[in-house]
């Protein structure tokens, strides 16, 4: 109902990001689980290049977001919605867990190092579900 009210594009572009964002995530974590059993090199590669193609879907979902979010009037209400509060705090730790996840896959795709793949495995799991909680908190409206 929100998006059928207000203006079409930002929304979607929001929601187009943030969809291609998770199936990257998703991605990743599949390749980098794989990727631990089985030693093959193209899967390291594979995950990197699976979570490189994730900045530009982070960037398309937080312009979207912003510009929903300025659009609608959310900065004149006081207090914030807990769930606004949720997306943007996801929003703005998870791309500190993306660009970890980025570099320990860089890091694994040029050593082979196992480490490095479980922290890719682990960073990148991390970050699906903090973008589970935030899709759950801005569909759920919590609070």
């Amino acid at each position: 109902m929100i998006a059928y009210s207000g203006p079409f594009w930002p929304f979607f572009l929001h929601v187009l990001g943030a969809m291609t964002l998770f199936g990257g995530i998703l991605t990743a974590v599949v390749l980098s689980i794989v990727g631990l059993r089985d030693a093959r090199p193209f899967l390291r590669a594979a995950t990197f290049l699976a979570l490189l193609s994730c900045i530009p879907d982070y960037v398309v979902m937080r312009i979207g977001a912003q510009w929903t979010y300025n659009n609608e009037g959310w900065k004149h209400a006081k207090p914030q919605p807990t769930w606004l509060g949720i997306g943007f705090g996801v929003a703005d730790m998870g791309v500190i867990v993306l660009l970890l996840a980025i570099g320990g896959a860089y890091w694994w795709r040029r050593s082979g190092n196992t480490i490095a793949g479980r922290a890719v495995a682990g960073l990148s799991g991390l970050y699906m579900a903090m973008l589970a909680v935030a899709w759950l908190a801005m569909s759920g409206k919590w609070g």
